[in-house]
């Protein structure tokens, strides 16, 4: 006698037509979805649109430069792994710059150029072959010089290499355009001031050697090729938008290492009970290190002009600051009066790899470039920022 078997044999032609209906069911409301184009904007290059790729720009500085770009109709791209960034700077913009084909955002690791993660980078070969930039502004760096020496590898990985693999993407993808971020730390420590483009570069931390050995590899690179190049050499950053919609909002366990005014603001919120100032025995009138301080949207100006006279085969290097010096006791003083806050100042040894005095000559980028910095009232700035910051205690919130 034959015994039938009691169990259910898995049906399993039934489950695979299953899984390509709901496949087939999903692709349709995809393309039904109002975002959904099977060709992006982003894409296609458009005559009279300039698409540019912003590297870093959710943070401090690359959001106000994406800021500028959109406000004068620009395309923009950012690529941010948001290590140091912020998404709520990103939201600000999005909120901005609603319609189509105006900004879009992309979680990236500059530093992940084949390998891909499909739950979190995105490879940067990829982008630029999914993408139609004509030109990238290259912000994306960690940049404080303390943290570089203790963390030397990982700013050469950081800046050096993530320039590189730039680069190679731009040859690859034919974008003809980069304005790229450097610092006036690439002249270290000068026998003379005010530092001029021609003055020799001798970085004394691994932050400003990493940005010039970026710089060595971008121009080595232009010599053969018929890139148009701006090298923008930038001093201290202060400031926010006028308009209050950004601001600087560094991560808290940075705080350390990061700018003066972030202190002195956290200082007159009272999120940490004082201000460290780091070395008053350097060779200036008080003892304190000397550093000339660019309002944030002076420099993003001075991008967006240097990308309008980007000629193809030449290179343009800028030192971006105001020409002036002010020691950190009469920055300290203006913060104080900005904020109008008794601020606790405590006076420590040196910060390693620091250096007594250094400002700029900007002649050269005034001559050429028709750029002159405009914000120039340290008490102006600071009081522009404090704005956003009592606004914005926490920074943008949580992403």
């Amino acid at each position: 006698m034959d015994f039938g078997d009691s169990r259910r044999k898995p049906n399993v032609v039934g489950k695979f037509t299953v899984a390509v209906a709901l496949t087939v069911m999903c692709i349709i409301v995809l393309k039904q979805s109002p975002g959904f184009t099977s060709t992006s904007v982003f894409s296609r290059h458009e005559i009279g649109v300039t698409h540019v790729l912003v590297t870093g720009g959710a943070g401090y500085i690359g959001s106000h430069a994406t800021l500028r770009l959109l406000r004068d109709n620009y395309r923009v791209t950012i690529v941010d792994n948001l290590s140091r960034g912020n998404m709520g700077a990103v939201r600000v913009l999005q909120r901005l710059f609603p319609e189509p084909g105006r900004l879009q955002f992309i979680y990236a690791d500059l530093g992940d150029a084949k390998a891909v993660s499909f739950f979190s980078t995105i490879q940067v070969n990829k982008i630029f072959s999914e993408n139609a930039f004509d030109a990238v502004m290259h912000f994306a760096a960690v940049a404080y010089v303390g943290e570089s020496t203790l963390e030397p590898l990982r700013y050469y990985h950081n800046i050096t290499s993530n320039t590189l693999t730039v680069l190679e993407a731009m040859a690859a993808y034919n974008v003809k355009t980069l304005i790229y971020s450097s610092t006036c730390a690439t002249y270290g420590e000068p026998d003379t001031m005010p530092i001029t483009e021609a003055t020799p570069q001798n970085p004394i931390n691994p932050y400003g050697k990493a940005k010039k050995m970026a710089e060595d590899i971008i121009l080595d690179f232009s010599k053969r090729s018929e890139m148009a190049v701006m090298i923008l050499r930038y001093f201290n950053v202060i400031g926010s938008d006028p308009g209050g919609r950004l601001g600087e909002a560094p991560r808290p366990e940075l705080r350390e290492h990061g700018r003066i005014s972030g202190a002195c603001f956290d200082a007159a919120l009272g999120i940490i009970p004082g201000l460290k100032v780091r070395g008053t025995d350097y060779p200036t009138a008080d003892g304190t290190c000397i550093r000339d301080y660019i309002d944030v949207t002076d420099l993003v100006d001075a991008h967006v002009k240097a990308l309008d006279k980007a000629q193809p085969g030449k290179v343009g290097i800028y030192n971006v600051g105001t020409g002036h010096g002010r020691s950190v006791k009469e920055f300290v003083e203006a913060c104080k009066s900005a904020t109008g806050a008794s601020i606790k100042v405590s006076f420590l040894t040196r910060r390693p790899g620091d250096y007594a005095e250094v400002y700029s000559d900007p002649s050269k980028i005034h001559d050429e470039l028709n750029w002159t910095a405009r914000y120039t009232d340290l008490r102006e700035s600071l009081s522009t920022a404090w704005k956003w910051q009592k606004a914005h205690p926490n920074g943008y919130g949580s992403a």
